[in-house]
């Protein structure tokens, strides 16, 4: 009797984690935020399209405006829109209800107190937040409203109802729309699986990647029919499983996955940084690691913060059955836009998440530890959680700074002191970035005046901050990352490509003027590459696919892509 063929998800399938049919991020998953970026972008986005349609199919046809609030679906599912519109309203009305009366209560108060007690306006807290919020003043007597996450992911402000899982196959690296501005809506050649995403049965479809199951199980899994069969076996595949490595050497082993993603392996401990890994598309493509270029158990996984391009659930609920620890940054706490990514990620069922503060540290066997920093810049002087990550490998010290700004160079004087000379280091130079009002704009209880918002870019280093970073850690290798150049993250960051950018450039002229500055080595990283770490010794490179051709002298530049 022949044995019947076991299917695993095949190499270009991608699964997207949705709630209420847009892509899941931060924004949409904590209860305040999302209902927030419900009212004030989501509901006025698709009102936008329903009034104009033909508007937004034209801008959607310029890459300039990939970023912008913009709908990319076709005039002929209006009807659609104004449908799943309207159920939007009915279902999530109590987010809207919380949404203004958070918005409305915040303004009364900053119009009406001024320091005295706050006692007497517990009275005159709206109903939608009776329960969940507590008063305050910071030391300058402006009121503060401070919502307690914990009680409100009890609350029915969290629907867990409204989550799912989209599958499709991803054909090319640019044929995602943007992840903020396009609601998935029904397509015949997708699934999307309704389950909340803390469901146990979730990592057992994601086992599919290392264990194969038979066509039937995984249809009943899915609970489809016989009849969706067909579409299903479109998603999978019966070749072999590769087999996982596992690296053992003492020395460090860096495979960068694109973008700000990296997997270190030392001593058979492995640490994934900043997890994006993109599927690998029907059509072909720029070489790239994907999941089967991961090891079978990643002991931890950290988060330096809550931008989509870092806190990727795409990939992280993918990968939670075989993450030992999750490593998160503090949260302030005190304002509502600022998320506690701990409280998040347990509420969608991660089992072990730690929350790392500066110079805090977690113990690597062998001698080894991994160590929070400060990570100053880049949230537009908001107080959001964030981290950057020393992880010291036997000799080795390696710093991931992702999109950390210079903006006080004593500080990393302050910590080679502390921690000892940092050899490598991994810095973000996206140093033109989104306006104050981009991503954080929903959240905010009044519109940013047009200075503020232009002054408060989020953005990283230029070549001399970034310089000053290496030169106080005492770097002799650095590796420009996270600049957002990889086609497969155009859906994540909405970048359009130009000649002449100031990152390259400014990239360039880091690498340029490294030799003098006695670096061993500096790369502007892209695609797929791996590095071993040997002590002093120039790092060995295999795998390294450098600068596409397609890509080279090109990248973004500040006014080629729409934020407003």
């Amino acid at each position: 009797m022949s044995q019947k063929p076991l299917y695993h998800l095949a190499h270009s399938s991608v699964v997207e984690p949705l709630v209420n049919k847009w892509a899941a991020w931060p924004h949409v998953l904590a209860p305040v935020a999302s209902s927030l970026h419900l009212q004030n972008y989501q509901i006025k986005l698709l009102e936008s399209f329903l009034q104009d349609p033909e508007m937004h199919i034209e801008a959607c046809r310029s890459p300039k405006l990939r970023s912008g609030p913009f709908v990319a679906l076709g005039r002929e599912r209006v009807d659609e829109v104004s449908r799943f519109l309207a159920d939007t309203r009915k279902l999530m009305s109590g987010n809207l209800e919380l949404a203004k009366s958070l918005v409305e209560f915040h303004n009364y108060l900053s119009r009406t107190v001024g320091g005295e007690s706050l006692e007497p306006f517990y009275e005159k807290i709206p109903e939608p937040l009776r329960g969940y919020v507590e008063l305050m003043y910071d030391y300058y007597n402006h009121p503060i409203v401070r919502c307690q996450e914990s009680l409100l992911y009890q609350s029915p402000y969290y629907q867990r109802s409204l989550q799912s899982l989209r599958i499709f196959q991803h054909k090319n690296d640019h044929s995602r729309p943007f992840f903020q501005s396009t609601p998935r809506l029904p397509e015949r050649e997708q699934i999307e699986w309704s389950i909340p995403f803390d469901s146990p049965r979730v990592d057992d479809f994601f086992n599919l990647d290392s264990s194969p199951r038979p066509l039937e199980e995984i249809r009943e899994l899915l609970g489809l029919s016989s009849a969706d069969e067909q579409l299903l076996l479109s998603f999978l595949t019966d070749e072999p499983v590769s087999p996982r490595e596992k690296w053992d050497s003492d020395m460090v082993r860096i495979r960068m996955f694109g973008h700000a993603s990296a997997l270190i392996e030392w001593n058979g401990t492995s640490i994934l940084v900043d997890p994006y890994v993109s599927v690998t598309p029907s059509e072909g493509g720029i070489d790239r690691f994907s999941f089967d270029s991961l090891p079978e158990k990643i002991d931890y996984v950290l988060i330096t913060h809550l931008h989509q391009d870092h806190f990727c659930l795409e990939t992280l609920l993918r990968l939670r059955r075989k993450i030992g620890c999750l490593v998160v940054p503090r949260s302030y706490g005190m304002f509502y836009a600022d998320l506690s990514l701990k409280l998040l990620a347990r509420k969608i069922g991660f089992p072990n998440v730690v929350e790392l503060d500066a110079l805090e540290s977690i113990p690597l066997p062998g001698g080894g530890e991994i160590i929070g920093v400060p990570f100053l810049g880049e949230h537009a002087d908001l107080p959001h959680g964030k981290s950057g990550y020393v992880i010291r490998a036997g000799r080795e010290q390696i710093l991931f700074g992702a999109d950390s700004d210079c903006l006080d160079g004593r500080m990393y004087e302050h910590l080679r002191r502390m921690l000892g000379t940092i050899q490598t280091v991994f810095l973000g130079m996206e140093c033109v970035g989104a306006p104050l009002s981009w991503s954080c704009g929903p959240l905010l209880p009044a519109k940013p005046e047009f200075s503020h918002d232009q002054s408060r870019r989020c953005h990283g280093c230029d070549s001399e901050r970034a310089l000053s970073i290496l030169k106080a850690v005492g770097a002799r290798r650095v590796y420009i990352y996270a600049m957002g150049l990889e086609p497969w993250m155009e859906h994540l960051l909405g970048l359009a490509y130009t000649e002449d950018a100031r990152q390259i450039r400014e990239a360039r002229r880091l690498i340029e003027i490294a030799p003098a500055k006695s670096f061993i080595d500096a790369e502007l990283l892209f695609g797929r590459c791996e590095i071993i770490l040997d002590g002093e010794r120039a790092p060995h490179f295999t795998s390294y696919s450098g600068l596409a051709p397609s890509l080279q002298g090109v990248a973004l530049v500040e006014d080629q892509f729409s934020f407003d």
